[in-house]
């Protein structure tokens, strides 16, 4: 083992940066280099348990409720203390909250190797809050980005470009794979979906949590969709408080009879089989969509609005089609046109498998980090060889501390 390893999470609900994150944790305890450690601020969600399976002890739970009240001081002194106890070596910390509490408290640790992370586009968040998180960046060695684009934001923002290293999302390619001996009929029952000969489908997978994924324009460009293609289906997958005004949305549409709202989908590598087009239509905020990989991974043609690392994922006019936020006009007409040609989505989506699985995979995403905590790690070692005294030269006190002041910076 190279060293002690914890991997920071906010929960384990079933939202993109917890599902990569578990998946990172399974990645990095395969692959045996480390000794992997998990501890979150709640231990609530359904994730939890495929942690547990790996057998890496307990998990502890660091509960805030305000980033401004003496619950927070005794959380981060709890934290450090944990670092310590378990003689962390390095920690990664995946989201804002985490990356404010995590780098603190490692900060205070004097852990040699600290790692915070940004998903996310601008706009999400407050200038408040952005201010903070810029202080948290400043105690971190390092700062992954999960595209291209959110790296040259980090930059824009003032971050080192040396500092900052783009980490594209790991897909596993099994879990969504193709089925060529799917059957359609029956799965589309299983969906509660339509199983009418010559039905289309088209799918949009996205959390209802937030107006930001934008399924408003999804819905009007299915409006004309349907103009086009009267066969065509809409499926949402997913859940949050935006529901019932989507529904209401579809229902002043005219859409009612084709749009399928189905929840939460256990099985999203069924739900993209039986799709013939699949679709993102955020307006903002994301980084590196896991939807757009997903589908890529299914082999289907995607149609993704120009957010975040969309067009480092989606080849323009080779896996699919990426169009403005909020243009549902084009956005119909990208859709359209690969329901009037399957031949031209099976070409896209094959494509798009074969992209996804040279440069979005898991062993792809884990190579990249592993060389990230190799070269952290061995620049900690280097620092503290360089401070050392020779042979037959005393430590003084305030060399020791000089060191730890470096390690620090």
């Amino acid at each position: 083992m190279k060293g002690n390893i914890l991997q920071l999470i906010d929960s384990f609900n079933q939202g993109g940066t917890e599902r990569q994150t578990v998946q990172l944790t399974r990645l990095l305890h395969g692959g045996g280099r480390y000794r992997v450690h998990v501890a979150c601020l709640s231990g609530q969600g359904p994730l939890r348990a495929e942690v547990e399976r790996l057998g890496l002890g307990d998990i502890p739970e660091f509960p805030l409720t305000s980033f401004y009240n003496r619950n927070t001081a005794s959380q981060l002194r709890r934290l450090a203390a944990f670092m310590r106890e378990r003689q962390i070596d390095l920690v990664h910390a995946h989201d804002f909250y985490t990356n404010i509490f995590g780098m603190t408290a490692a900060a205070l640790a004097r852990i040699p190797a600290r790692i915070a992370s940004r998903r996310e586009s601008d706009g999400i968040r407050s200038p408040a809050k952005r201010w903070v998180e810029r202080r948290a960046y400043g105690l971190a060695h390092a700062v992954v980005a999960n595209a291209e684009a959110i790296r040259q934001q980090l930059i824009k923002e003032g971050l080192p470009p040396a500092k900052v290293v783009t980490v594209y999302n790991g897909m596993d390619t099994t879990r969504v794979a193709p089925q060529p001996d799917l059957n359609r009929a029956a799965t589309l029952a299983a969906l509660s979906l339509p199983v009418a000969m010559g039905r289309r489908f088209v799918t949009i997978v996205a959390n209802m949590r937030h107006p930001m994924k934008d399924q408003a324009t999804f819905l009007r460009a299915a409006r004309r969709v349907r103009e086009e293609v009267p066969g065509a289906a809409f499926v949402l997958a997913g859940e949050g408080e935006q529901v019932p005004s989507l529904r209401s949305l579809a229902a002043q549409l005219g859409l009612e009879p084709d749009t399928f709202f189905i929840g939460r989908c256990a099985r999203v590598s069924d739900l993209l089989a039986i799709s013939d087009v699949c679709v993102l239509s955020s307006k903002g905020v994301e980084g590196f969509s896991n939807s757009i990989v997903e589908y890529m991974a299914a082999a289907r043609p995607v149609v993704a609005t120009d957010i975040g690392g969309a067009r480092e994922a989606v080849i323009d006019g080779e896996t699919g089609y990426v169009v403005t936020p909020e243009d549902d006009e084009t956005m119909a007409a990208r859709i359209v046109s690969l329901l009037r040609d399957p031949e031209l989505a099976r070409r896209m989506g094959a494509r798009g498998l074969l992209d996804v699985k040279e440069k979005f995979s898991c062993e792809a995403q884990l190579e990249r980090i592993e060389n990230l905590y190799e070269r952290l790690l061995a620049t900690t070692k280097t620092t503290k060889a360089m401070a050392s005294p020779s042979p037959g030269v005393p430590a003084t006190r305030g060399g020791g501390n000089e060191q730890r002041s470096s390690t620090r910076a």
